[in-house]
């Protein structure tokens, strides 16, 4: 898709084809703002099976099941195997985890390394441990990757975490249990892990030290100030340069881990009736999981946020979930009825919309039905406020499976309890993530270039422009694997690398582009369909061809295209 996904996967091919594997760029571009494990894994992935887009996806895929099985067996460990499977249930097919990990974005990755990383904290404290340093060791591992996944937080969030709940259970000063936690060769392992990448990132890329609190456009402070002072700092105080993005009002995020970790979220008031003194494995399991959930959201709430940047306590509440889920009781018989009465208003509401736009027609594809909220678009679901009644006329499979995913939900949750219940849960939610997907596949022109970028590899060679910011149009460039020049497209996240010494001049204005496509060459421009008057009144109706459209987007030409071509363009 456009946006972040194809971002990610260009990076990764770019360090590939470029042997540096330490600065990432965009269309040549330095480009610092996230840490490069992601990068390097989709390299492999692509070294392996290919440069291909479902290549890209495998190591966050592979993320999302490690994820589902640490979190069982962390909860087996626990609570025991049935709390454990029910916990592996809860993260694994919650709303949440399956839409987060629909986007490029390392945080499944980040969430495995601090869920292994709190587990490992609780075993090296455990009496009934045989290998506690082994622990420890472990514990700094997952504390070291998760550095090169997403920099200072890694270290934050269960640090701060294992402080709270030493601080809870009065050990914070013990020297038996700081013994058995063996900081000083676990800061050696992490440091091993880490600390490479970043020296090495910051010589390539000086001055070394700089700690100024703002910047503006045309200054360059180097690495070290862009990775660590504005990605870190100035964001978590809402300062960070440039301000490319949103953030969701707080109320929001917190009421909105009701739908991330739907449809087990209604088990939530069970937890109220669990015990959390530290007396035994399964009591000081529920305080550490209170303790990271807590800071996690707390932290956020003081803090800019999306509404993916909670993930990290996803193993947390499902293990809390787990724990409830297995010892029953009224709430757990309340919650499942409540999920039976979601279920079928749900199935409903579905069926009802297809009754709905039974007689609306659907020619072309979906984007001619969605109306276009870019205001909107610095948030993670940005798009879902496109949606229109109409729209749903495309997605006619989708509602339907949907709706028989509802069903099963319901019929299961009303007519069983427990364990039974538990599983047509599950199966209702595999189900409906199969919906999904379909719908993700309806929606593909509208959110990916990729019909474009196939019409601009079959046409004749020539100068590629794109419109707006990189981000817009992100696939064109993963799927032709080309570099193009950028019409007006100098801010949000290519702006400070592009003031990096010997950065290139990909930019455009748009006068000189207006001499470049006036020009003797072929060129091309891909932009969204209503920019199309502007473009007439800087170069002339005449001197626009088109090669193809597809979900709200063209790609333009400034000569005519041979007969053979042409007879194929829509």
């Amino acid at each position: 898709m456009d946006d972040v996904d194809a971002v990610q996967a260009q990076i990764a091919r770019n360090m590939l084809a470029s042997g540096d594997w330490v600065t990432a760029r965009l269309d040549g571009i330095v480009y610092l703002e996230k840490s490069p494990l992601i990068y390097w894994l989709i390299a492999i992935s692509y070294k392996i099976f290919g440069a291909f887009d479902w290549a890209a996806r495998i190591p966050v895929a592979l993320a999302s099941i490690g994820l589902g099985w640490l979190t069982a067996a962390f909860g087996a460990w626990a609570f025991g195997k049935r709390a454990g499977l029910h916990a592996g249930l809860a993260v694994s097919t919650c709303i949440g985890l399956f839409l987060f990990t629909r986007i490029l974005i390392p945080d499944v990755m980040l969430t495995a390394m601090i869920a292994l990383s709190m587990w490992a904290f609780l075993r090296c404290l455990d009496e009934e441990e045989q290998r506690p340093r082994m622990w420890a060791w472990v514990m700094a591992a997952g504390l070291g990757v998760g550095l090169l996944l997403k920099s200072a937080i890694a270290l934050v969030f269960p640090g701060a975490a294992a402080f709270l709940y030493l601080l809870f259970t009065r050990q914070l000063f013990s020297r038996t249990v700081w013994r058995r936690l063996h900081p000083w060769s676990g800061l050696a392992i992490m440091l091993v892990i880490a600390a490479p990448w970043h020296v090495i990132a910051t010589l390539r890329n000086p001055p070394y030290f700089d700690f100024t609190m703002r910047s503006v456009p045309g200054e360059w402070h180097g690495f070290l100030w862009f990775y660590f002072m504005n990605e870190q700092v100035l964001r978590f105080l809402n300062l960070r340069y440039p301000r490319d993005y949103n953030t969701v009002p707080r109320l929001y995020f917190w009421l909105f881990h009701l739908l991330w970790l739907f449809p087990w979220s209604v088990y939530f008031p069970a937890i109220a009736k669990l015990k959390f003194r530290p007396l035994d494995r399964a009591g000081r399991t529920r305080l550490l999981a209170l303790c990271w959930t807590g800071f996690l959201l707390v932290f956020f709430t003081f803090s800019t946020t999306q509404e993916y940047y909670s993930m990290p306590c996803y193993p947390a509440l499902a293990l809390l979930l787990g724990s409830a889920m297995a010892e029953g009781g009224d709430w757990v018989r309340r919650g499942t009825r409540v999920l039976a009465a979601v279920a079928g208003l749900a199935a409903v509401a579905c069926i009802a919309i297809l009754i709905a736009v039974r007689g609306v027609p659907s020619p072309g594809d979906i984007s001619q039905a969605l109306s276009r909220n870019p205001g909107a678009y610095t948030l993670s679901l940005g798009h879902m406020e496109d949606l229109t009644l109409d729209s749903f006329a495309y997605l006619r499979l989708p509602l339907a499976l949907a709706a028989i995913a509802f069903l099963i939900g319901a019929l299961g949750n009303l007519r069983a309890i427990g364990r039974r219940a538990f599983l047509a849960t599950a199966l209702m939610m595999v189900v409906f993530f199969h919906a999904a997907r379909l719908a993700m596949v309806v929606f593909d022109p509208y959110l990916s270039s990729r019909p474009l970028a196939t019409a601009l590899d079959h046409a004749p060679r020539g100068t590629l422009v794109v419109d707006h910011h990189y981000y817009t149009f992100s696939s064109i460039f993963f799927y032709t694997n080309r570099t193009a020049w950028l019409l007006n497209g100098r801010f949000n996240n290519l702006v400070y690398g592009s003031y990096a010494p010997g950065a290139p001049n990909v930019f455009l204005n748009d006068a000189e582009w207006r001499d470049l496509w006036l020009g003797e060459r072929r060129s091309y421009i891909v932009a969204n369909d209503e920019q199309r008057p502007r473009f007439e009144k800087l170069v002339g109706e005449g001197a626009l061809y088109t090669v193809a459209e597809s979900g709200g987007k063209m790609l333009l030409t400034n000569q005519p295209l041979p007969t053979a071509m042409a007879q194929l363009t829509p």
